[in-house]
């Protein structure tokens, strides 16, 4: 068996019930966010949140893409229509996730009004940048 216990540990060990995990600021005025520790933890090395829906989203956020080294996200309920620069849309339903790399460009087109992620990023300090469409 391979013991792992020597292995270079990165952060500590956190613990989040989501009855008391802090709401935080996020990217979107229209969804709520829900801090899981995991910034602090790592000490920014990596962020996860859970990102819910005040209601559907029924416009799109427009073309942009995200300054990190990559972007995980998981549907825990609804649904999120995406488009990509390589001409791919995808609709992520609850169960499903999807890896995003940083610096793809992509935009958010609509979400269901249950719609709940969890999403994970690399680092945990994730910019936004504005972008055209891509050709």
């Amino acid at each position: 068996m391979n013991d792992q216990s020597n292995a270079p540990k990165v952060g500590r060990m956190v613990h989040v019930d989501p009855k008391t995990a802090p709401k935080t600021e996020g990217r979107r005025a229209f969804f709520s966010y829900t801090d899981l520790g995991v910034t602090e933890a790592t000490a920014g090395m990596m962020r996860a949140q859970l990102t819910t829906a005040d209601k559907g989203m029924t416009e799109s956020t427009g073309w942009h893409y995200h300054e990190c080294e990559a972007q995980f996200v998981y549907c825990t309920s609804g649904w999120v229509d995406l488009e990509f620069e390589t001409g791919e849309t995808v609709r992520v339903n609850a169960g499903e996730s999807i890896f995003i790399p940083g610096g793809m460009k992509h935009n958010e087109l609509q979400t269901s009004d249950d719609f709940q992620i969890l999403e994970v990023s690399v680092p945990a300090d994730m910019g936004t940048v504005a972008c055209d469409k891509p050709a």
